[in-house]
């Protein structure tokens, strides 16, 4: 690994001169211009982040956390108005021309955004795109000293192979490592303020816990502050100084992580603490972060009958037909241009019922999604036998794949890049009953508007086109749409990495209270093992394309005799600053010790 010594002790003695308080802002609001009026998306905030801070800024999608962040750059869009004060180590930004703000994107303020697959250009190595964010900031710098940078900077994100992994293409690269070369170009500038908007969202546990320790090392290293928008109360107990909790655009509660956490005094606050899930308690009462706090009745009760229509049904699933069966299946990828072939997953047996849900887990790249995409023939297979809503699709045609796939619904792990950008919501919601022909005119227009709402969308949003939509607000789209036609078989592939805490507790009621009526099976893919233990029947753990271990939650969550899974099970982030603090601790007694794998 390249040694960054020398470049962490010039940052630090350049850091000297820097005011405490790096960022004041005074009275912000935001307000977005639609259909002939503009609506608040942030109200009258007040905060300051000082240096080498994390301000934590908490609530539900669409409470303004993103906008009012992004508002600090001027990166909005047209249609959006900005009032108040904004000032970095005293200078005022509201106002400012372009030419200044983007001498100050990436030098003072930079950015890790919420979606690498689509903040970074695809046509463009990963490599090239940090050198091209050193050099807009140094035109002095020759291009063999911006590789040489680029390279030492992927070396500081703990970037596997980072000369081979400089020359990749965003798609060659896992989620984990596409997020840490998105770090690696945010911090190429030195920046005083980093904002990472939901830098973990969709990770899995072990990749989650890597960048988490990276976070928290480089703005040691670095001394920069972070504002960190996040909905993983987790994630916040983990890494967080300071906490900020917004609703419907305002500021309800502020305070450092501990009085958050323990003493909160707002309501939302404790419903939103309430709502978050703890691996191994199952049934949710009082959380052991707020122990004297009542916990909202709505939240738990969700919780609450999660896990128990999830242990009724248990009983009787194995005595069906299954929906969905692997029999000894590989899946291989073929050769593409310079990419080899390989493959993915093999020796894969696992069947799936009625009515039941299977959890899914495993590290990136482990071969999770791969296995979601051949249930539903987008992938074929290259061994064994994969039965699909009772078709044998292991060579199946077109046609027949057409047919399967009207009984079958999808949730993709990327809302944005999944949703055609140039069209309303309303109007990819209803594509597919449009064109199996179930529906259309009024009959479809009514059908869309009952599918936004069990998603919790208001009906006007069926005009909205994606990009005007929060991230957890598109993921919710993704999943009205899966559940378009009804389906007997629903993969979800990560359905809850971008919602809320509370949000994802309504959702996960909402599909229970489908599957029971529709009695769809379901592949949950996850890596949030909390949400796992909450909704499914039966677990199945992935590592490097093979199923290491599989069977009910508690055997694999309180029982698990894999070491792999193990692992898993101790990068769980939990919602109290305490035992974070503590697992901090033994993680790095035992990295010292040279025991962890």
């Amino acid at each position: 690994m390249t040694d960054t010594t020398g470049t962490d002790a010039g940052i630090a003695a350049s850091r000297d001169a820097v005011p405490e308080t790096i960022l004041e802002v005074n009275n912000l609001g935001v307000e977005f211009w639609v259909e002939g009026q503009f609506y608040p998306a942030a109200i009258d905030m007040n905060y300051e982040v000082r240096r080498g801070e994390v301000l934590a800024i908490v609530g539900e999608s669409g409470s303004g956390k993103s906008t009012s962040s992004m508002s600090l750059l001027g990166l909005l869009p047209e249609n959006s108005r900005v009032t108040g004060s904004i000032k970095l180590l005293g200078r005022e930004l509201r106002g400012v021309d372009d030419a200044t703000l983007r001498s100050l994107r990436g030098r003072e303020i930079a950015v890790i955004f919420q979606e690498p697959m689509t903040a970074l250009n695809p046509v463009y190595t990963i490599g090239f795109q940090i050198m091209e964010a050193l050099r807009s900031h140094d035109r002095s710098m020759t291009p063999s000293e911006a590789k040489a940078q680029a390279i030492e900077l992927l070396s500081m994100v703990e970037m596997p192979n980072p000369v081979q992994s400089f020359n990749k293409y965003p798609h060659q690269l896992s989620g984990g490592q596409r997020q840490r070369a998105m770090i690696a170009q945010s911090i190429s500038g030195d920046p005083l303020l980093l904002i990472a908007d939901e830098p973990t969202t969709a990770l899995d546990v072990t990749v989650q816990a890597e960048v988490l320790d990276l976070l928290r090392n480089l703005h040691k290293r670095l001394d920069s502050a972070i504002i960190l928008i996040t909905h993983d109360m987790g994630v916040v107990a983990d890494l967080a100084d300071r906490i900020m909790v917004m609703k419907e655009g305002v500021v309800v509660e502020s305070g450092t992580v501990d009085q958050i956490f323990h003493a909160p005094k707002h309501e939302y606050t404790q419903q939103l603490l309430a709502s978050v899930p703890h691996l191994g308690l199952g049934v949710l009462e009082t959380s052991p972060a707020i122990p004297e706090v009542v916990v909202a009745a709505e939240a738990l009760t969700s919780v609450s009958l999660i896990r128990e229509r999830a242990s009724e049904a248990a009983e009787i699933i194995e005595t069906r037909t299954p929906v969905l069966a692997f029999e000894d299946v590989a899946i291989d990828y073929p050769k593409r241009g310079r990419i080899p072939a390989f493959r993915a997953a093999e020796h894969i047996d696992l069947a799936i019922y009625p009515g039941e849900i299977v959890g899914l887990v495993g590290e990136s790249g482990s071969g999770k999604t791969t296995l979601g995409r051949a249930a539903i023939g987008l992938l074929p297979i290259a061994e064994g036998k994969l039965t699909t809503v009772g078709a044998d699709i292991s060579d199946a045609s077109q046609k027949d794949l057409f047919a399967i796939r009207r009984r079958t619904g999808i949730v993709f792990q990327d809302p944005a890049s999944s949703l055609n950008p140039r069209m309303p919501i309303g109007q990819s919601i209803g594509e597919p009953i449009l064109l199996a022909g179930l529906a259309k005119g009024k009959a479809l227009d009514k059908r869309v508007e009952e599918l936004l709402a069990q998603v919790e969308l208001p009906r006007s949003y069926r005009n909205r086109f994606p990009h005007e939509l929060s991230g957890g607000q598109r993921q919710r789209v993704g999943i009205a749409r899966a559940l378009a036609l009804a389906p007997e078989l629903l993969v979800a592939d990560e359905p809850t990495s971008a919602l809320d805490v509370s949000v994802q507790a309504r959702f996960l009621d909402l599909l229970q209270e489908l599957q029971q009526e529709l009695q769809f099976a379901c592949l949950f893919i996850s890596h949030d093992l909390a949400v796992v233990d909450i909704l499914a029947h039966r677990i199945a753990v992935m590592h490097h394309g093979k199923l290491v271990e599989a069977g009910t939650r508690d055997e694999i969550l309180r029982g698990a005799k894999d070491p792999y899974t193990q692992r898993l099970i101790a990068a769980v982030p939990v919602p109290d600053p305490e035992e974070q603090r503590v697992r901090r601790e033994a993680r790095a007694a035992l990295l010292a010790a040279g025991l962890e794998g």
